[in-house]
């Protein structure tokens, strides 16, 4: 990779984050945003985890509003630490949301959850700031949320959380879901059978008020390895931010521990010894899901994985070829898989195509393990599909074109990627 392709990827990611930008005053929600959209034309709202995503990228070019970005977000979080997936900001457009988006809303934001990225989010911003007063002020309310997922989607008997719609994990219409969901046509244009299965799905639960009736229902509940992946990665990060304080030793030994036990779970709920991946689960039905997808390999970013797990996730599966090794890696399902989409012919996300959020967890996940030279060819190959076809939702793991939203925030990583490459060359 020429310093020239860098270059171009980060000039492209900048340019996003500049345009997205969105700023006002909502009724609705009777506060000020300042916020950016992932996808102008696609998805005008804020999501909890693409914001998190924005805010790290931003931390590289604008510190001061990368702040903002978490600030925005966390005005959402309820007094008992609920962060939605959605906050539905624009008065004018939120009609649209539930037709669009396929989700439950309260008020004015989802009353989804999302993969909890906040912790990375204030990790990051707070070491490019440097500004503990900033920290001490988000970092109660980022606890709160953690604690949220815990009290409320905490399996007692396996200790994983657990979610209730495909939208939860991020990995919206992922082949792992599709029968669960009732999904039986997986080529062609698989997107409108893909939104009548979900819409079937919520209209099951227009009844429902609490997390425990969700359970309760049995319609679609979820072990996610790579939503759970995030959650201890997350515990972990909070531990090391209450490091920093004294007077926040004991919060962050539980954070600790709490990571620990998630990993301990996934471990001994999610691996198969033979196969040398992990499976989420299927609750219902009480079976793991055998479709090997990026999710499998997700665990590779806590740093408490055990070595030998570690290296069999690499070396038997990241590094195949027939699997995920392709010319612009990681594609969300594995090359080898019957429902393997190269070229988002099915016109569905997360079933082939290659996303900048995986990749950059995984290249820092690799790097934790050891695996430098892999990170940086990862993180090369990134930011040349990145640099050829500018900011997308998703890309083609062959040719490393672009798919489906433009105009994507959350690919404006690479600013991310590429700091971490001219770190090590310094």
């Amino acid at each position: 990779m020429t310093n020239d392709t860098a270059a171009t990827a980060v000039a492209a990611a900048t340019d996003v984050l500049h345009g997205n930008l969105r700023t006002g005053y909502s009724a609705g929600a009777g506060h000020e945003f300042r916020f950016t959209c992932p996808s102008p034309d696609t998805y005008p709202f804020q999501w909890s985890w693409d914001s998190a995503f924005h805010a790290i990228a931003l931390s590289h070019i604008d510190p001061g509003r990368a702040q903002a970005e978490i600030g925005s977000l966390l005005t959402a979080v309820t007094p008992q630490g609920f962060l939605p997936h959605m906050l539905l900001w624009q008065d004018h457009l939120r009609p649209r949301a539930v037709e669009d988006f396929r989700i439950r809303v309260t008020g004015w934001t989802s009353a989804t959850i999302a993969p909890p990225v906040l912790a990375r989010a204030v990790e990051r911003v707070f070491l490019a700031t440097g500004d503990r007063d900033w920290l001490r002020s988000v970092l109660p309310r980022t606890l709160l949320c953690y604690e949220w997922l815990r009290t409320h989607r905490t399996n007692p008997r396996t200790g994983l959380l657990l979610t209730f719609q495909p939208d939860e994990s991020g990995l919206d219409s992922s082949p792992k879901y599709d029968e669960a969901i009732g999904l039986d046509v997986t080529t062609g244009d698989v997107s409108p059978h893909w939104h009548d299965a979900m819409r079937k799905l919520l209209d099951s639960y227009a009844t429902v008020t609490s997390d425990a009736e969700l359970l309760a229902a049995r319609r679609f509940v979820w072990h996610d390895v790579l939503f759970n992946s995030i959650y201890a990665d997350g515990l972990q990060t909070v531990a090391r931010l209450c490091r920093l304080s004294p007077k926040a030793q004991r919060v962050a030994d539980v954070c600790a521990n709490r990571a620990h036990a998630v990993t301990a779970a996934l471990s001994r709920h999610c691996w198969d010894e033979e196969r040398g991946v992990f499976w989420d689960v299927d609750v219902v039905r009480g079976t793991p899901a055998r479709c090997l997808t990026a999710s499998s390999l997700f665990p590779l970013i806590l740093e408490d994985l055990p070595a030998p797990m570690a290296h069999r996730l690499v070396e038997e599966h990241l590094l195949n070829d027939q699997e995920f090794w392709t010319a612009f890696p990681v594609p969300s399902v594995a090359a080898n898989e019957p429902v393997f989409d190269p070229d988002f012919r099915t016109g569905a996300i997360f079933r082939g195509s290659s996303w900048v959020n995986l990749n950059w967890y995984l290249h820092a996940g690799l790097r934790t393990h050891g695996f430098t030279r892999v990170a940086d060819v990862l993180a090369r190959r990134t930011l040349e599909m990145t640099a050829r076809s500018g900011m997308r939702e998703c890309y083609g793991p062959f040719d490393g074109a672009g798919h489906a939203a433009r105009e994507f925030g959350w690919s404006s990583l690479v600013i991310d990627l590429a700091a971490a490459g001219e770190g090590d060359r310094r």
